[in-house]
């Protein structure tokens, strides 16, 4: 009787092992599956920070390069917005994300894109706007005004005409609403605000004085500086943000881990090149790229709850 009981217990035992085993084999499986898309072609889109149809021009070049590292075609397109590329990614349209920090948090939340790489820029050095010579993963946002306004300091925003753009902008939108209202302004209900599509054109609104202030990206004059040579004595700063994350490259959520190191090593020695660093420089005013983590990007989402909450 003992052996048999033994042999019951044994046997119980192993047939529990063998189910977790399967489990385990099951749930890795699955795991797996979900990360297991190796293109066949590459579609990339990007935002536009400035005028869109410049950028995609500045951006097709980008196709030959990659396609030459990763030996599949690759596609290059710009959306029409932020919320527009997540949405193509979520539904496996778009397989790579040229987005801004907050863009980034918000497909990461919809489960449509995780991050690959964290874009560099020189820094910054006012008064002035010249780059210097260090590189940095962060940058600030700015509001710009008319030299010879009125407006003095951000208490005398109230009222104003403001240029914006999308309140999923971190530059154009967020950082500045957030900590403008952190100091008694509520430009939502205290301003009116005019959206523009690219920071050049907010800094170009000021100037032709279609509006009073715009958010910008610290130092969006240089991007209107050829067209406008003395622009950084016509339009000058008002106020400088905190620090906010660098642009990413973002991937579909179901790409395989082998695919994202070949394609996020493809775009690191495509910055480095001379050709590849003028388009990416051209394009964002990007440097190069280093990787990243999710974990970068929760100051973003400090900001942002903040603005969801003043929107409610």
């Amino acid at each position: 009787m003992k052996f048999w009981k033994t042999l019951a217990v044994t046997g119980t035992a192993l047939l529990a092992a063998v189910a977790l085993a399967a489990c385990g084999s099951k749930s890795a499986s699955d795991k797996s599956s979900k990360t297991s898309y190796t293109p066949k072609s590459l579609n990339i889109q990007f935002v536009p920070s400035s005028q869109a149809d410049t950028i995609e021009a500045k951006a097709k070049p980008l196709e030959g390069l990659l396609k030459k590292e990763l030996g599949i075609p690759v596609k290059v397109s710009v959306s029409t917005d932020y919320n527009s590329i997540v949405e193509a990614m979520d539904s496996k349209q778009v397989d790579v994300g040229f987005l801004p920090p907050d863009g980034y948090v918000q497909a990461h939340k919809q489960g449509a894109a995780d991050i690959l790489l964290q874009a560099q820029r020189f820094g910054i050095k006012q008064p002035g706007g010249l780059s210097t010579t260090k590189l940095s993963d962060s940058y600030r946002s700015m509001i710009v005004v008319k030299k010879g306004s009125k407006i003095k300091s951000i208490n005398d925003l109230k009222g104003k005409k403001i240029a914006v753009q999308d309140v999923t902008s971190s530059a154009g939108y967020i950082w500045p609403m957030v900590e403008l209202k952190n100091k008694g302004i509520d430009i939502a209900k205290d301003d009116t605000l005019v959206t523009v599509k690219g920071h050049d054109q907010g800094v170009m609104s000021v100037l032709n004085g279609d509006t009073d202030a715009a958010f910008v990206f610290e130092d969006a004059r240089n991007v209107v500086k050829k067209d406008v040579p003395d622009i950084m004595d016509k339009v000058i700063p008002l106020y400088f943000t905190k620090p906010i994350p660098n642009d990413t490259i973002a991937v579909r959520t179901d790409m395989s881990k082998a695919f994202r190191t070949k394609l996020a090593n493809a775009f690191i020695k495509i910055a480095k090149t001379k050709k590849g660093h003028a388009i990416i420089s051209s394009v964002y005013t990007h440097e190069g790229y280093v990787h990243s983590k999710d974990s970068n990007f929760d100051i973003v989402r400090k900001y942002e709850k903040i603005a969801n909450a003043d929107a409610e």
